[in-house]
């Protein structure tokens, strides 16, 4: 059998970037509204600054106005959300991105909690998450959007997979499993109290591997001729003192085996940032009573 079908991640996310701008640009010349996606930093985590940074720029390009409050590391938590509160009453913005991690000095789900729903571009408040397990119209979790965007470049129709998700994360692993629930699939979460993770990864048609783990998921995990989504990232230090980015699965083993693999870096990671664009223009047409782009269903 020949080797798996490598997902380009970056190809896909450029696809989705065009079809943001395209939206942005008719919302302009429509209806004179310019989408805005504003980002609070607290602290100065470098890859958080990495990330805010790269996501000004992809606004940039996508015709999104942005809005970058940094902040002090010993912030306190009234005064960030005193911060989302004017955010959420500013009608230049649509979406608002908290920076996680925050400092241990803050309850990341009060700050979440103090989001309004309509410009929760992340999609973790809690009246997001239900809307998405009841199957209603919402902002869906960014990672979770990619993966399944993912999927779809290989799968015409997902109705009857069988999904195994490594990790039951709040950001990734919950939100996935009810995507693909929504997409008919037959979907079973593994975390750390799973028995025998392997016997039940080698059922999947569709594995999705979340865990955090570097190189976690083996060959004889993955059923041959299966989907491998990689959401892991992790840098990992070689015998000769050079470091490189890994994910949770054995890439170089798995390929053999596997359909179709996303690559890491250059898989899932694109992806991220392509759906939080493409959440904060649907979030500027529903806050408006404006039916979704078609250039981003």
């Amino acid at each position: 059998m020949a080797e798996a079908i490598v997902i380009d991640g970056k190809v896909v996310a450029a696809r989705v970037r065009q079809g943001v701008a395209a939206a942005a640009v008719e919302l302009r010349a429509r209806h004179g509204i310019v989408p805005g996606l504003a980002a609070i930093l607290v602290g100065d985590n470098p890859a958080s600054q990495m990330y805010v940074r790269s996501k000004a720029r992809a606004c940039a390009v996508a015709g999104i106005a942005s809005f970058e409050h940094s902040l002090p590391e010993a912030t306190a938590e009234a005064e960030v959300i005193a911060l989302i509160e004017r955010l959420d009453a500013d009608e230049r913005v649509d979406g608002i991105l908290v920076q996680l991690p925050l400092p241990s000095t803050i309850a990341p789900q009060r700050v979440i909690d103090a989001i309004d729903p309509q410009k929760d571009v992340d999609g973790f408040h809690p009246l997001n998450i239900g809307r998405l397990w009841s199957g209603q119209p919402t902002l869906v979790p960014c990672t979770p959007q990619g993966c399944l965007i993912l999927l779809k470049t290989v799968h015409s129709s997902l109705a009857g997979a069988e999904a195994v998700i490594v990790g039951r994360s709040h950001i990734v692993g919950r939100p996935l499993a009810a995507l693909l629930t929504a997409a008919d699939c037959t979907v079973s979460v593994t975390h750390s109290k799973t028995r025998d993770v392997p016997a039940i990864c080698r059922r999947a048609d569709i594995l999705i591997a979340a865990s955090g783990q570097p190189a976690m998921v083996k060959a004889e995990w993955v059923k041959r001729g299966a989907t491998v989504i990689d959401v892991g990232i992790s840098q990992v230090v070689a015998p000769d003192g050079t470091t490189r980015l890994v994910g949770d699965v054995d890439f170089a083993k798995v390929r053999a085996v596997a359909g179709a693999i996303t690559p890491v870096p250059g898989g899932v990671g694109p992806m991220t940032i392509a759906c939080l664009l493409r959440n904060t223009v649907i979030a500027a047409c529903r806050r408006r009573g404006l039916s979704d782009p078609p250039e981003l269903s």
